[in-house]
């Protein structure tokens, strides 16, 4: 709870910038009379539509499971992606469209010198802001505050090649720049867009992490429990900050209740000491049979039938796999 009231509190300060950095932005515009400003200020109301929503879905994210949903409401942070994912593009679009047009009909410029600077303070703000939200997303695995911040940041981006073409238009006074440089960011902001969506359905889908597995599982292989004879059939599953992991777990078949829970205790452990506490664990305990002595690596096994051949490495694909592991399984 303590990283979800985290996320909502950055979050807030994020909606509070985006509106004040809007007003900034529209300002610049009406002084500079300038299509690439209107650019950055069209993303400027998108920031602000966006930044709402992400903090409702924040606020909602963290509440707890309930009989309507038993697996809590952190799915939402993945709509609350994809949806800025979407305005991001609709704007790169209208950014488009207004660019073509003004590339035909050039309009006059003014104030230059002050839009820059205005537009200067917004892209620093964004930036600082940005790297604060991706920052600490990244630390509690929240879609929802990495896509604010990385939309941040790309704003800033925008932002600053948007100085960079107004610099050479007040310098050679040629006004099709205008057209041009908000034409030629419009593109990165529609790249944006589509990655950010790419990523929330792929939560939404509950797409395989590969990344995320194959950490797992290297974590898990290096602290094998000796009594840990087999891992197979484990799962992964998103829900906002919070991952439900499912696996089973084959131990030796003597073990008492109490003791097989201990070792699955154990893995917890060691995913919860890389990953975070945020973790639901669903572990079934297997009985070993015969058929798996000869990969077993517990040494003092009372009650061995076959003697120790080798030592499975786990990995994605045999972790992954339904079937339990023996001699033949890579």
């Amino acid at each position: 709870m303590d990283a979800a009231r985290q996320n909502i509190r950055i979050q807030k300060w994020v909606a509070i910038l985006s509106v004040t950095l809007l007003v900034v932005k529209l300002i610049a515009y009406y002084l500079t009379n300038s299509v690439a400003v209107l650019t950055d200020a069209l993303e400027g109301i998108v920031n602000v539509v966006a930044g709402f929503f992400g903090l409702y879905s924040l606020t909602l994210s963290a509440k707890p499971r309930d009989a309507d949903h038993p697996y809590g409401h952190g799915k939402i942070e993945f709509i609350s992606a994809a949806v800025e994912g979407v305005m991001i593009v609709v704007a790169g679009v209208l950014i488009i469209i207004e660019a073509l047009r003004n590339l035909v009909t050039p309009q006059p410029l003014q104030q230059l010198d002050v839009g820059i600077i205005l537009i200067a303070v917004t892209a620093a703000a964004n930036f600082i802001v940005g790297a604060i939200c991706v920052r600490t997303g990244k630390k509690n695995s929240s879609l929802a505050l990495q896509a604010s911040g990385k939309h941040l940041q790309s704003d800033t981006y925008t932002t600053l090649g948007i100085l960079l073409g107004l610099g050479l238009i007040y310098i050679t006074d040629i006004l099709w720049l205008d057209s041009a440089v908000a034409l030629a960011f419009s593109f990165f902001i529609l790249y944006t867009g589509f990655r950010i969506l790419r990523t929330s359905l792929a939560g939404i889908m509950d797409e395989r992490d590969q990344q995320l597995l194959a950490q797992m599982i290297k974590a898990l292989d290096n602290g094998r429990s000796n009594n840990w004879v087999d891992l197979h059939n484990l799962r992964i599953i998103k829900y906002g900050s919070v991952l439900h992991i499912d696996c089973h777990l084959t131990v030796p078949w003597y073990l008492n209740v109490h003791e097989a829970h201990a070792e699955i205790d154990k893995l917890g452990k060691i995913v919860r000491d890389q990953f975070g506490s945020s973790i639901e664990f669903f572990v079934h305990s297997d009985g070993c049979l015969p058929i798996g002595c000869p990969i077993c690596i517990k040494e003092d096994c009372p009650v061995r039938y076959h003697t120790f051949k080798k030592r499975i490495v786990w990995s994605v694909e045999n972790v992954e796999s339904n079937e339990k592991h023996n001699i033949g399984t890579d």
